[in-house]
């Protein structure tokens, strides 16, 4: 598979696992300021991320299109930093300002942790 189009396909399957995580979590009733489903997506990608960089990286050498599909495509789709910076923006434009810097802190440290868990079992 071209590369150009792996990277299409996995993003159509990120931005639809992105929906379904906000769709089941909305059906769940998390209600609240905290914006959950940004969280768990951004969690979720991360974790996959660190998993092929970490862990599976030597069997996707000789497959580039593969590697590019579950990276650039899938994780790119999944995650999401616009809604991030969107929900923190209206957090603070909303007056909760503790709770943006509580959201900024919690996704930066979970994903940066996933890495180091992913590193520290490889």
């Amino acid at each position: 598979m071209n590369i150009w189009a792996a990277v299409f396909v996995g993003g159509g399957i990120g931005s639809l696992l992105r929906y379904g995580v906000t769709r089941l979590l909305l059906a769940l009733d998390l209600r609240g300021s905290f914006p959950w489903a940004t969280f768990a997506s951004n969690v979720l990608a991360t974790a996959i991320l660190a998993w092929v960089l970490l862990r599976m990286q030597p069997h996707f050498q000789q497959r580039p299109a593969l590697s590019a599909l579950i990276t650039v495509g899938i994780c790119g789709g999944f995650s999401t930093f616009s809604t991030f910076s969107y929900e923190n923006f209206f957090l603070i434009r909303e007056g909760f300002t503790g709770l943006a810097a509580a959201n900024i802190l919690i996704n930066v440290f979970a994903c940066l942790a996933i890495f180091f868990v992913f590193a520290r079992t490889a």
